[in-house]
């Protein structure tokens, strides 16, 4: 197949969340699969995401996509592509685009790892795509009500093939690799309570938290809470009220715990030599009391496996439906039960040798970029 990709391409780093991963998974995984991608190389796709108000939104919007139906009808017509395949937020969608791109005969697919955390209905601009990637297994029921085409496929990770290997080195205590959010500092300020062998690696962790107030006035920061339950709902207002009021957590308690923030190769060095890789799978939200923390499956429940990570993730649904659980990976439903795991797992050296073995067998056979791939032309047919 030839696709033609488009996933949060940028020249330049923007200030957002890591984002520049994606089309290098993305790229790999189709080679891999022995497909051909092809990009607009000038479109710098993560800065809609930066677009701080309507008006620069719409100039990045006309240029970008009339830049890109250029390229597309030239390369279209020079070679047939076979699949528009995209990463797009609701504001990268030009639905009279994409309705376009349709009409010359190519297919569109969107991917969007973060339904569960952003939306609580599919976007209406999500409503043109051919096929709908979906890889939470929380938010089909919201891809079925809405009545979509939809796959529900993995997270899109691709790991080099040296990193495929079965050999390891167990020489990092059990490690959790990521950022600091209010949600992991509860979980893991109640592990080390009772509980000090771990590490904890990413940025966030010794920071001071800084509160800044927007506001220029009273009738300004009404405004931005009435916008605020408009978009969220009340519900949503009124967990943020009571946390505002909870005792931030004092970061200098993490300390003694804190390694170096790892990225590219040394992170995958580490993941797969740590005597065993945490995953955190709860994440920050208001539509949710802050002590019973909604979860989801991240990206690293794949990406650890297939390193060959002993991995012991959070519990969420959809994860007995990827692996067989206590056989290729553990998992944990509190800081308790997350201690718990850890010391059986310490002690039973060829428990976490087989979830090693098993977890990446699973994840390279059953969960690649390329066995999505092919079962979305499958779909498309």
């Amino acid at each position: 197949m030839r696709i033609y990709l488009s996933c949060l391409q940028s020249t330049i780093v923007h200030p957002i969340p890591a984002y520049q991963f994606w089309q290098f998974y993305f790229k790999k995984g189709i080679e891999e699969a022995g497909h051909e991608w092809i990009e607009t190389p000038e479109i710098d796709w993560a800065k809609a995401l930066v677009c701080n108000n309507r008006f620069m939104l719409d100039e990045w919007k006309s240029e970008t996509w009339e830049k890109v139906i250029k390229d597309i009808e030239s390369k279209h017509t020079k070679r047939a592509i076979d699949i528009f395949l995209s990463y797009f937020y609701p504001v990268h969608v030009d639905i009279q685009a994409i309705k376009y791109i349709q009409k010359l005969g190519i297919p569109c697919v969107n991917f969007f790892c973060d339904n569960v955390r952003e939306f609580k209905k599919v976007p209406k601009e999500y409503h043109c795509f051919d096929l709908n990637w979906v890889p939470e297994y929380k938010a089909l029921e919201m891809y079925k009500n809405a009545k979509l085409s939809y796959l529900h496929l993995p997270m899109p990770v691709w790991v080099n093939r040296f990193n495929r290997d079965s050999t390891y080195k167990e020489i990092y205590k059990p490690t959790f690799i990521g950022s600091y959010d209010k949600q992991r500092g509860q979980l893991f300020y109640k592990v080390i309570q009772n509980y000090k062998d771990i590490e904890l690696r990413g940025p966030g962790w010794n920071e001071k938290i800084i509160e800044k107030n927007n506001y220029k006035n009273i009738s300004s920061k009404l405004y931005n809470q009435l916008d605020f339950i408009k978009k969220h709902s009340i519900k949503a207002y009124f967990n943020k009220i009571r946390c505002s009021f909870e005792k931030p957590i004092d970061k200098a308690i993490f300390n003694d715990f804190l390694k170096e923030s790892v990225y590219n190769e040394e992170y995958f060095s580490v993941s797969k030599n740590a005597i065993i890789t945490i995953g955190v799978n709860r994440y920050p939200s208001f539509y949710f009391p802050s002590n019973k923390p909604d979860t989801y499956s991240r990206l690293r429940d794949i990406e650890a496996p297939m390193l060959g990570a002993c991995y012991l993730t959070e519990w969420t649904e959809g994860l007995d439906q990827m692996y067989e659980i206590g056989k290729e990976i553990e998992t944990f439903t509190s800081a308790e039960e997350l201690i718990e795991k850890i010391e059986d797992l310490l002690k039973h050296p060829n428990k976490r040798e087989k979830l090693r073995k098993n977890g990446q067998i699973k994840a390279l056979a059953n969960h690649s970029i390329p066995m999505s791939l092919n079962k979305i032309k499958d779909a498309l047919k």
